[in-house]
């Protein structure tokens, strides 16, 4: 019998909450992750999302050739630009692409105003609860265990791949980017938003202080926060807390880092060294109950101005 089953039985727990075993990937049955991921909820599109700032256009990629130039910009920043190191593959193609690609959302900003028609100078990269199923995981999961973020059948999403030409990097961009974001969160219902934040450098001892702050201020409660696996584990805290200087360790932290937290992000528990990147990632957490009523709160004007639903087509100023 079962070790699950006999400590129902003892604690005389009805037979429908028993939990069933875990499984090795390969079984017949899906693996417990899979399954948790289908009992999320399917996505309720309120319309296309499409918003407008003068010169700068951002929805989500609609053909093949846009996701390509939504690669070709991540290999360019992260590549070209940064010190990640290629695969062959990727390389040859001059293009970041990983096998998440084909069932995420990709959300785009286009500038309209350049010499280059329609050029692709932002992008987020976006994989809900009830697509990954069909990926078989999250990105992330090959760095940290999220499994506390599945309980309940909530729609969860991650961000990943973002960033920004340089040309085009100021906070009026992100914040654009982040309205967008708000608005794919309302329109799907996103209870939570998770992903990797990034240090450059895959050196844990030179973000020492920053680690150590974020391990003591803005650590994720017991009940969502995210763990390193344990053959990647690194520990984030690194100094006493006597030695974290906050306003130093907070000037310290990537500028998207910073920008998550200003929207409540929470941390899991230990970081990661993430070698083809070189960098040390921590995982973040997003709570969007705040988000959602910030972004009712601020859009109400546009919905009565329109007198649309949502923001759908809206120009949102600069």
């Amino acid at each position: 019998m079962r070790i699950a089953l006999k400590r129902a039985l003892a604690k005389r727990r009805p037979w429908k909450r028993v939990r069933p075993p875990r499984r090795r990937f390969g079984a017949r049955k899906p693996f417990p992750f899979v399954r948790a991921l289908r009992r999320g909820p399917a996505p309720a599109r309120l319309g296309e999302l499409h918003l407008l700032a003068r010169t700068l256009e951002v929805r989500l990629a609609k053909t093949d050739a846009e996701i390509r130039a939504a690669q070709r910009l991540r290999y360019e920043v992260f590549y070209e630009e940064l010190s990640a190191k290629p695969s062959p593959e990727v390389e040859a193609a001059r293009l970041d692409f990983d096998r998440y690609d084909q069932f995420c959302d990709h959300l785009i900003v286009l500038d309209h105003g350049g010499p280059v028609a329609n050029r692709v100078v932002g992008v987020y990269r976006l994989l809900r609860r009830d697509v990954a199923a069909k990926a078989g995981q999250f990105y992330t999961q090959d760095e940290f265990r999220i499994r506390k973020l599945l309980r309940g059948g909530r729609q969860v999403l991650e961000l990943g791949r973002s960033c920004v030409h340089k040309d085009f990097r100021s906070a009026g961009v992100m914040n654009l980017m982040w309205r967008a974001l708000a608005h794919y969160i309302a329109m799907h219902d996103v209870k939570i938003m998770f992903g990797c934040a990034s240090f450059l450098g895959a050196d844990p001892q030179k973000h020492a202080l920053a680690l150590s702050y974020l391990h003591k201020m803005h650590l994720a409660p017991p009940q969502l926060r995210p763990k390193a696996i344990r053959k990647r584990y690194v520990r984030m805290d690194l100094l006493p807390d006597s030695e974290i200087d906050e306003k130093e360790a907070q000037n310290a932290l990537p500028p998207l880092l910073r920008g998550y937290l200003r929207l409540g992000a929470m941390i899991g528990d230990g970081a990661v060294i993430d070698e083809q990147f070189d960098t040390v990632d921590v995982c973040v957490v997003v709570r969007t109950d705040q988000l959602a009523a910030d972004y009712a709160k601020r859009y109400q004007s546009v919905r009565e101005r329109t007198g649309a639903g949502d923001a759908v087509g809206a120009d949102l100023g600069a």
